[in-house]
């Protein structure tokens, strides 16, 4: 399936972004399981990420969602123990998921240092793999399940997940799911799910805040490639949504997005 053409939102600040994307997010839960039963939702972390489910927590329509029947998936983590601070999941957990009653067996986590793969990061990534692909039916037709919504923080060099410019893992075609190895960001150790597995979301949203994106959202927007910009090969099957404060969007033509309300 071919490229879906991004379609721009820009807000006026970062807290009014996270607090629309959260309603966003609510609705499009509470609309895909009025229609297939259940809903899958790929978190991302970072600080856009995590203001948004921090933002979501704080909505009053989040008691709409029936939190049981959602399936919640990361697009990367850091390697490192499984109570480390800078974990993804354990943010993620301080910022929503403590506050809600999700199903537990429902939450993905990623495989942490301190868990049964050790040091072997590789095992780690394909242990996730294989979870996607038992969670995936006949419907989904590929080794991931589709998705409703992927979310996806947008960093100052153009990576997403942990897929960085010029790395091994932003060229991956065939896996899912690979270890990161040499990440030019702290920690070096990660897994991430690649760009086809991304891809397989029915909405990629990518979001970014503040004047150190607008580069980066420029690049990926002006039709970069995807191992010079990640962020620019990331799309949804049937929607990809940028979701941006007027700072991060400060770089782009005018007329790519309708103005923010003042």
């Amino acid at each position: 399936m071919g490229m879906t053409t991004p379609q721009v939102v820009v807000h006026r600040d970062k807290e009014l972004m996270a607090q629309a994307a959260a309603a966003r997010l609510i609705t499009k839960i509470v609309d895909a399981q009025a229609a297939r039963g259940s809903a899958s939702v790929v978190l991302t972390g970072g600080r856009n990420g995590n203001g948004l489910l921090a933002a979501l927590a704080a909505a009053p329509a989040r008691d709409a969602v029936d939190w049981s029947r959602i399936d919640l998936w990361w697009g990367d983590e850091r390697y490192v123990p499984a109570d480390d601070p800078e974990r993804n999941h354990t943010q993620a957990r301080e910022a929503l998921l403590d506050s809600v009653p999700v199903d537990p067996a429902r939450v993905h986590a990623m495989p942490a240092s301190d868990g049964p793969y050790g040091a072997d990061v590789d095992a780690a990534a394909a242990a996730y793999a294989a979870e996607l692909a038992k969670a995936a039916g006949p419907e989904d037709h590929g080794p991931v399940p589709t998705f409703d919504v992927l979310m996806l923080g947008v960093g100052p060099d153009t990576h997403v997940a942990s897929l960085f410019p010029e790395h091994p893992a932003s060229r991956e075609a065939d896996r899912t799911v690979v270890g990161v190895h040499g990440a030019p960001k702290p920690p070096p150790t990660r897994i991430s799910l690649t760009l086809p597995a991304i891809r397989a979301a029915r909405e990629v949203w990518l979001l970014a805040a503040g004047e150190d994106k607008a580069g980066a959202v420029a690049i990926a927007l002006g039709g970069a490639g995807g191992v010079q910009a990640p962020a620019a090969q990331a799309y949804g099957r049937s929607r990809t949504l940028w979701l941006l404060d007027r700072t991060a969007a400060a770089k782009l033509p005018a007329g790519m997005y309708p103005p923010p309300a003042s």
